[in-house]
């Protein structure tokens, strides 16, 4: 049976799993994983294209780097383009593009509501957008800890793909024992996904289960009501949704239909009251799908604030604006306390000659690490503060920065990590080494060791020996090559710390040379 508008009666339309916004989810979705997957060392020493493309359309990653930098890069252009047509269309990023919103959709239907969580509700979600942005503006940018397209990709860099990798390697022996006369198809198989799915290493990154955490917590919540996230916390939504307040794409109509009222039970993020919340809106046009009646539509048309339309939700109070501009200082200031002992371990990327300036453009997005050849670069808990939390530094204990690579500043979706030649990036300073002469061997126990000469990749060689006549412990006449660094020629590549055969700490360490830091 038929009714007005042509729509069906009885229990309702369901909405359609493929509706368009759904298979553009989809799609995206897969174009962010396979972007992922090709950021990584695939044999060769450029990537043209990665999942930084998500970041560089990322009008959060663009208001904090304006505000932080006081500058703008071309890098961010397509952040601009996805600001003009979050204006022109409204909030649709959440609703056709965000990988992260996707597998929220995928899961949240699965999932039993309990209710919302009150504290959550109302204007959360502006304090925490203008508390980073306000931090931004006293130049430390911590917005990509709370960056959805940050978080979803540290999760994956830091826990579900290297574990990936460790699975399919280590199950490998048994499948090839189970292949039997299949084993050639097997070898080929598993060559496919290591030259093109597979980590190029597995490592174990500091942080992993902290960024697993947080990804966990997101799903977590829809226990409580839809896109929980999404609606109730996400920064770069709640930026997008002030963005298309008064965009020229509205619904009709603005408000559930007396007769109905079956919108707020498709609706995933905007009808919590009997009005639209049109910063909420997330044009996903589940609603438009599912209407009994036909009346449900998306059209151009001037933003109405009238009792029939749209309304504007109070998002800007004195207490709110005062407790956003506190909390921003004390994540810029009060929390940048740093112990000099640390400080002096600080190493960054290559290319990054001033502190300041790198805490004002990174991300935190985890892509400089995966992509690091000798596994140099690792997730910051300690040495940059607590609001250094994720940037990358690099211990060379547990890797090196490999002498002819520039994979880190190609990735880098901000230019935080500068893009280098070959050329300029072997002659980047990252710190200096310094001998510890109760360590090393030469020194200490009058043994000589050449490991650190051998592997120092400056070709006029930044460790050197002096030869010198000298009586070991047993009396006997010997001659010994002292090490010492050449300081001018040394780069702090840390390959020197990291292949020392000494046990536990190196008996050569690098130290950071004394960047520029105003905050």
């Amino acid at each position: 049976m038929k009714t007005e508008g042509g729509g069906e009666t009885g229990a309702g339309k369901r909405v359609r799993f493929f509706t368009a916004s759904r298979i553009s989810q989809l799609f995206f979705l897969a174009l962010f994983l396979y972007l992922f997957i090709i950021t990584d060392y695939r044999g060769r020493d450029e990537i043209s294209i990665g999942a930084n493309s998500f970041f560089r359309m990322n009008p959060l990653v663009l208001a904090s780097y304006i505000l932080a930098a006081k500058s703008m890069t071309w890098l961010l252009f397509p952040a601009l383009l996805m600001v003009a047509l979050t204006a022109l269309l409204g909030r649709f990023f959440c609703g056709w593009i965000c990988p992260l919103g996707t597998l929220i959709d995928l899961v949240t239907r699965r999932v039993p509501k309990s209710g919302p969580i009150r504290f959550l509700r109302g204007r959360f979600k502006y304090f925490l957008l203008y508390a980073l942005l306000v931090s931004a503006l006293f130049s430390v940018n911590v917005s990509g800890v709370f960056d959805p397209i940050a978080i979803l990709i540290r999760a994956l860099t830091f826990f579900f793909y290297p574990l990936l990798g460790l699975a399919a390697r280590s199950g490998w022996s048994g499948l090839y024992t189970l292949a039997g006369d299949g084993r050639d198809s097997a070898f080929f198989l598993y060559d496919f996904l290591r030259a093109h799915v597979l980590p190029f290493r597995e490592t174990l990154y500091p942080l992993a289960f902290v960024s697993f955490i947080l990804i966990v917590l997101i799903f977590a919540i829809e226990r409580f009501e839809r896109r929980n996230w999404c609606r109730n916390i996400c920064p770069l939504g709640t930026l997008l949704g002030l963005l298309g307040r008064f965009s020229l794409f509205r619904r009709i109509p603005g408000r559930l239909c007396k007769d109905c009222g079956d919108c707020r039970k498709h609706c995933p993020t905007a009808f919590d009251e009997e009005v639209l919340q049109s910063g909420d809106c997330i044009r996903c046009m589940d609603c438009r799908a599912a209407c009994n009646f036909g009346r449900v539509n998306f059209r151009p048309g001037m933003p109405s604030f009238s009792k029939d339309g749209t309304v504007k939700q109070p998002v800007l109070s004195r207490r709110l604006f005062v407790g956003s501009v506190v909390s921003g200082i004390v994540m810029a200031k009060g929390l940048s306390f740093r112990k000099p002992q640390t400080q002096d371990r600080l190493l960054r990327p290559p290319g990054v000659t001033d502190e300041n300036i790198f805490f004002q453009k990174c991300v935190r997005c985890g892509e400089c690490m995966k992509v690091c050849l000798r596994s140099a670069l690792y997730p910051d808990l300690s040495f940059g503060g607590i609001t250094g939390i994720f940037m990358p530094v690099i211990i060379p204990r547990l890797g090196y920065c490999e002498y002819n690579c520039t994979l880190c500043g190609q990735v880098c979706p901000t230019g935080a990590i500068p893009r280098l030649s070959p050329e300029e990036k072997k002659k980047s300073i990252i710190g200096a080494a310094v001998f510890d002469r109760n360590l090393c061997l030469p020194y200490a126990k009058k043994l000589n060791c050449l490991v650190c000469e051998e592997h120092c990749p400056v070709p006029e060689k930044a460790i050197r020996f002096e030869r010198i006549g000298d009586i070991d412990y047993q009396g006997k006449k010997i001659t010994l090559k002292r090490p010492y660094v050449v300081e001018e020629l040394c780069t702090g590549c840390g390959i020197c710390e990291n292949k020392c055969p000494l046990e536990g700490r190196s008996a050569i360490e690098v130290f950071s040379r004394k960047l520029k830091r105003t905050v």
